[in-house]
């Protein structure tokens, strides 16, 4: 019981990491080596100051939805884990951590809507029509990695008991 418990705790800070990072980084469409866009950003590589240089991201209505929901993710994930240490050593014999798992199966659903939504609508985002010009970068496949772990550990929250 000892290693699922070490097991949960562990995979929900990696979770939680790998959301802020998803959330906060600079690479969720990159066109090449010296231009990406992030939630936040568009950032060009300048070669002669060797610097980069960002312009905040023009706002549109699925922008904001997306960086809404990926922020109340991380915040769902962190409420999750400071719930489940409280319960940890608060909770009488039995019970079951059905608070942080609810918490946490919510962090899932909404990094899953705003990965979903950046998706399906990230021509209107980055606003341009030429599809084929880049990719998506490590941080939008990162955010898509976290949505199953993030189900996973809320699945596992509402069914563990504490023994001791």
């Amino acid at each position: 019981m000892a290693f699922l418990l070490m097991f949960v705790t562990l995979l929900h800070l990696i979770t939680l990491a790998m959301l802020f990072i998803a959330t906060m980084e600079k690479q969720w469409w990159v066109w090449d080596a010296t231009k990406n866009s992030d939630l936040w950003y568009n950032c060009m590589y300048d070669n002669a100051t060797e610097t980069w240089l960002c312009a905040s991201s023009k706002e549109t209505e699925w922008l904001q939805a997306v960086q809404a929901l990926m922020v109340l993710s991380v915040v769902f994930s962190s409420i999750s884990f400071l719930v489940f240490l409280g319960q940890l050593f608060t909770m009488s014999k039995g019970g079951l951590f059905y608070i942080t798992g609810l918490c946490q199966i919510f962090a899932g659903l909404t990094a899953f809507a705003a990965t979903l939504i950046y998706t399906l609508h990230h021509i209107e985002i980055l606003g341009f029509k030429d599809s084929d010009s880049g990719h998506f970068g490590y941080c939008f496949i990162l955010a898509w990695v976290c949505v199953p772990l993030l189900l996973c550990s809320g699945t596992i929250y509402v069914h563990l008991r504490k023994r001791e």
